[in-house]
């Protein structure tokens, strides 16, 4: 039994998808979304430099600048032959809910395309949870490439459902509040509701996806990717890492 023992901990250390600590692998699978989402601060820099400059200047002013920076990431990423798709997205975004905000004659407008994009994405994830195709198995499976029958697989599909319906209630109390601070006409909390309510706010939901469905993945003891590939039999020691 010992050599066995030795034996299958000497398997788990050669398998991509050993146990190692999870603060390791948390942060890990952190840095490779940094990595995936590494132009984010095209699109992130030019609406947080309008939330800001609004407080100061007027929105013309502040919304001139923005777009002039949002234009400046975009010539800059072109002439140095990187990836201008975020740039592009940037710029597009900040057009959109600066004119939003120009057309209300206020700052709060800039988040009416953030209320009805809180709106699409829940529907759209509570489709997909209806459909029994759920939105987070479809974004994992854009980001890591695992194949798509894989998590329709009846002890792996519950996992995302339920990770998608955390992003149905995300999604709706985040437009809520968009909405709530919409009306209450205060450009402090237009200024903190835009800036948390992007990417900081989309990390923290990553985050909490993450260690809820590897969790929920763990106790439905469905078999890993690389097991189900090769069409292994159960009991199966289930995907390790990765969700």
């Amino acid at each position: 039994m010992g050599r066995n023992s030795e034996n299958h901990q000497a398997r788990d250390k050669e398998r991509p998808g050993a146990p190692r600590s999870k603060t390791r692998e948390l942060l890990n699978e952190l840095r490779d979304l940094l990595i995936f989402r590494q132009e984010a601060l095209d699109w992130l820099l030019p609406p947080l430099a309008f939330l800001s400059l609004q407080v100061w200047l007027d929105l013309v002013t502040a919304a001139g600048i923005a777009i002039g920076i949002s234009a400046v990431i975009l010539l800059v990423r072109a002439l140095g032959s990187r990836p201008i798709l975020y740039a592009l997205t940037g710029l597009m975004g900040v057009l959109i809910a600066i004119g939003s905000a120009l057309m209300a004659e206020e700052p709060a407008g800039f988040l009416l395309p953030g209320i009805v994009s809180s709106g699409l994405h829940a529907g759209a994830a509570l489709i997909s949870i209806l459909v029994k195709r759920p939105l987070v198995a479809l974004a994992s499976h854009l980001f890591r490439g695992w194949p798509l029958r894989w998590y329709w697989h009846p002890k792996i599909r519950p996992a995302y459902t339920s990770a998608t319906l955390l992003w149905v209630f995300y999604f709706v109390l985040r437009g809520i509040v968009q909405t709530v601070v919409y009306m209450s006409d205060s450009d402090f909390w237009v200024t903190v509701v835009g800036v948390l309510g992007g990417w900081p706010a989309s990390i923290v939901l990553l985050i909490f996806t993450y260690l809820y469905g590897r969790r929920r993945l763990a106790r439905l003891d469905g078999p890993s990717v690389q097991e189900f590939q090769q069409d292994e039999p159960p009991p199966w020691q289930g995907q390790q890492r990765g969700f």
